[in-house]
């Protein structure tokens, strides 16, 4: 029997509660600080699907005031990767591998990332797995677009 994933395990029991989504977007920021400075917060995350929203802030915006590139890198990265962790059979493992990233427009709202995968049919011992980034402003405007490339392979026995 396949072990259930830990991530998405702790999300279900976490995403319910009275500020569940708040304390599950902090665990994974303490598990990888370097998140930690745009301050995500998950909205959805299941197989094939993350939801990661920022609120625009001091902290990520650049000198004319909108937010900045890395923070929606950072954004599309966290999306990326806690998607591809719950998608991914309990036998592999995953590392990204590269990122291409197309800035579209002036980001000068809050922002939500959507990542989503097309999940294949063999997993095999390694593969390299696109997973594809839409960052939106709250007018449903798509301000970067990004494929986060996922090593994923086999897990050594």
């Amino acid at each position: 029997m396949a072990r259930p994933n830990a991530l998405l395990n702790m999300w279900q029991k976490l995403s319910g509660l009275p500020a569940g989504k708040w304390l599950f977007s902090r665990l994974v920021c303490f598990k990888a600080p370097y998140f930690a400075s745009i301050r995500p917060r998950f909205d959805v995350l299941q197989a094939g699907r993350a939801q990661v929203s920022i609120k625009k802030r001091r902290k990520v915006q650049n000198h004319i005031g909108t937010v900045h590139a890395i923070a929606m890198c950072n954004m599309a990265e966290l999306a990326a990767g806690t998607m591809t962790d719950v998608t991914i059979p309990p036998s592999h493992r995953w590392i990204p591998k590269g990122m291409t990233v197309e800035y579209v427009k002036k980001a000068e709202t809050s922002l939500r990332a959507i990542a989503t995968l097309d999940t294949p049919a063999d997993w095999g011992s390694g593969i390299n797995l696109p997973v594809q980034v839409e960052v939106l402003d709250t007018n449903d405007q798509i301000v970067l677009l990004a494929t986060v490339t996922m090593w994923v392979s086999a897990k050594k026995a």
